[in-house]
């Protein structure tokens, strides 16, 4: 009950300004992204109801009628290595057995980021008959095969932070069946990592006085719509608010540390001082760009900037130290628990919204260390 009461605790602490919980999708959100709808601003947050929220997971917990002990759950992480998803597993695990699951029931796998190792080990969940599977898809683009073979087991599914596609979501409404995504929409993610170097001003991001903004890009997955979406809105931010943008370098760091380093000590060594701003699509690859940032001998926030999204623990100390401009609270206790309460449903015979959304917060100095003492 730890983690649940810290996640009660973290929306009060943010009502209005900081965080909201999940919910459905829009009908117009759940459109596949055209031109059209990529033109939009993404999504404001909206002022939290946390005693709400709260009030609706114990009622979940309730109506399962104390017979959770006994159900089993299968849940597939693409990745242990992945901190965030390491964050989020933890969350994950503690919130499902606040909620009445036995510990022994519950089985979490690591994919290794290999769809054929995922793959069988959703044949080896379907074949022990759980109750209900909680998917963090290695590639987005197999939920149609993993979907189907689900289904076709009549067990529920639950994905998780990596999204299918809009089609494929459409499938799930069109055939009624028990599958629902939970996550957060990366469009968010990366417009705010934009709006943080906005709000600094052209005159300090021009370090060049050129009148535009060079960057680097270092992308997670090119496979992963977060991924794509967080490289162009954050870009689309600064497009927006009337900067002139230049790339200097927009390379894959598959969500690693020490690629992105090496990608952007490479990036750094080619460009040098006109480089004047680091995107990076997460913050395990915001830490290797530091990394290499410092060995370059430059400084973010007197003649460079760093952004990331996920807000752990070190990048959020960076932050408050000076050393990283800012990132984007990507909210693993929302989002955890938003997958169990609908796991929970399924469970019960209840349906869900094929789409369960939550929003970001923007980690600026400003708010750092109040995040970092509510998710430490």
């Amino acid at each position: 009950m730890k983690k649940k009461i810290i996640g009660v605790i973290l929306a009060t602490a943010m009502v209005a300004t900081l965080f909201t919980g999940c919910s459905g999708k829009s009908e117009e959100a759940a459109a596949p992204a055209t031109d059209a709808a990529q033109e939009e601003a993404a999504p404001e947050a909206e002022d939290a109801a946390p005693a709400e929220a709260e009030d609706a997971a114990d009622a979940t917990a309730d109506a399962a009628g104390g017979d959770l002990a006994s159900k089993k759950v299968g849940v597939c992480i693409y990745q242990f290595s992945d901190n965030f998803m390491t964050l989020f597993r933890t969350e994950l695990e503690n919130y499902l057995i606040a909620q009445g699951f036995s510990k022994d029931n519950i089985t979490i796998v690591d994919g290794q980021n290999d769809q054929a190792t995922q793959t069988g080990q959703i044949d080896n969940f379907i074949n022990d008959k759980v109750d209900v599977l909680i998917v963090n898809p290695v590639n987005s683009s197999s939920a149609e095969t993993i979907t189907d073979k689900v289904v076709e087991a009549g067990i529920p599914l639950v994905y998780i932070n990596r999204e299918p596609s809009a089609d494929e979501e459409k499938r799930w409404e069109d055939n009624g069946w028990n599958v629902t995504y939970v996550g957060c929409d990366a469009r968010q993610s990366g417009t705010m990592q934009g709006e943080m170097i906005v709000d600094l001003g052209l005159e300090a991001v021009d370090l060049n006085g050129d009148g535009k903004i060079q960057y680097i890009m270092v992308e997670g997955d090119p496979e992963n719509v977060d991924a794509q979406y967080r490289t162009e809105f954050s870009v689309k931010a600064l497009t927006d608010a009337g900067f002139e943008v230049e790339c200097l370098s927009d390379q894959v760091g598959n969500w690693q540390q020490a690629e992105a380093q090496q990608i952007v000590a490479n990036a750094l060594g080619q460009y040098t001082t006109d480089v004047e701003v680091v995107f990076c699509n997460n913050d395990a690859m915001a830490l290797g760009a530091l990394q290499a940032i410092e060995a370059a001998g430059r400084t973010v926030g007197t003649d460079i900037y760093l952004v990331g999204v996920d807000a752990l623990s070190e990048a959020l100390e960076n932050v408050i130290a000076g050393t990283m401009t800012g990132t984007v609270f990507n909210d693993h206790f929302s989002q955890s628990h938003s997958a169990a309460d609908a796991a929970i449903r399924f469970i019960n015979g209840e349906s869900n919204d094929y789409y369960i959304g939550c929003d970001y917060v923007k980690a600026t100095k400003d708010n750092a260390q109040e995040i970092l003492d509510m998710v430490k």
